[in-house]
């Protein structure tokens, strides 16, 4: 017979899955400058939310020192639950009409050059949250006309046609969507969202208007394969799709899927040098890369590459027709 009485007590830390130690060059210092603290104060004064901090991102310290925000609007709560995300899920609140004339004053107190805009998935409303994106966009352009505007928007779950019809008239620079992670691991790690119905999108948004930049990132370290990967770049290429960012992915809790593998800044080299190689105007391949770090450098950059490919394309189509 068992003795239950001399059963030594379990210990709770013993039953969760100990966290994978961050190597040297994943981490970086907590934010302390002056800079961070008066972004962070501005935020709040206008109420606005930032997936700098709701997504918990590495680089918050750096960009908000620089004062470079990524403005989260439709709300700090999302009606999904990716197994990624450290965004709260939950029944939103009502959406904030101030959202939009909110979000160009801090452009415009912040002097922003370019500026990143994304939301967290509404699937409760009837556009899913579009008509709101086409509002900020309006209102960026009459309070500061110079700043380029980027926006990182959600699938637009069976809404996203009219979605980006309605998104790509009010005219971004920059139209960003996430695949996030190759197909095979969608029913783990986005289960609410489908990989192809997210390339059509970004098809749809060059076939509305082929003069929009279109952006997609990957996490990189959720067990995907290398080959898988490539795949990935080759069907982001063949929805046309411009500038692809791949970061690591980091375990925001224990409750959010773990991390398999820390990759290397050896091998995001070398997925960066295989995407250049494959047609990408832009590729930002790092393990702090985020979908809005350093965005504004890149749109330049990204700029710059399609005069020069336009160039020539212009140059060989001219040397063809001579006599």
């Amino acid at each position: 017979m068992n003795d239950l009485a001399s059963t030594p007590p379990s210990d709770p830390s013993a039953e969760r899955p100990a966290r994978q130690r961050k190597p040297d060059w994943i981490r970086v210092r907590a934010p302390v400058s002056e800079g961070y603290h008066e972004t962070r104060r501005l935020m709040r004064e206008l109420n606005l939310n930032t997936v700098c901090e709701e997504a918990a991102c590495p680089n918050i310290g750096e960009c908000w020192t620089k004062k470079h925000a990524t403005v989260m609007i439709l709300g700090d709560v999302c009606t999904r639950a990716c197994a990624f995300c450290n965004v709260k899920t939950g029944m939103p609140r009502a959406v904030d009409p101030m959202e939009p004339e909110n979000t160009a004053i801090a452009a415009a107190k912040m002097g922003l050059e370019h500026i990143v805009i994304t939301s967290v998935d509404r699937d409760d409303l009837p556009d899913g949250g579009a008509s709101q994106f086409v509002k900020v966009i309006e209102a960026l352009r009459r309070t500061t006309p110079n700043t380029t505007i980027e926006i990182l928007t959600p699938d637009f779950r069976g809404k996203m046609r009219r979605a980006v019809e309605m998104i790509c008239e009010a005219g971004p620079d920059v139209y960003n969507h996430n695949l996030e992670t190759v197909p095979r691991l969608y029913p783990t790690i986005r289960p609410g969202a489908r990989y192809y119905a997210s390339l059509r999108l970004l098809e749809e948004v060059k076939a509305h208007n082929p003069l929009i930049f279109t952006k997609s990132g990957i996490m990189l370290g959720l067990g995907e394969q290398r080959l898988e990967v490539h795949q990935v770049m080759d069907d982001m290429r063949s929805a046309e799709v411009d500038f692809i960012t791949m970061g690591q992915y980091l375990q925001p809790t224990p409750k959010h899927a773990a991390v398999e593998e820390f990759v290397t800044p050896k091998a995001f080299a070398a997925y960066g040098a295989i995407a250049r190689a494959k047609g990408f105007l832009q590729v930002a391949s790092s393990p702090l890369t985020r979908s809005s770090y350093h965005a504004g450098d890149d749109f330049a950059k990204m700029r710059a590459a399609r005069e020069e490919k336009l160039a020539r394309d212009a140059a060989r189509s001219g040397a063809r027709v001579q006599p």
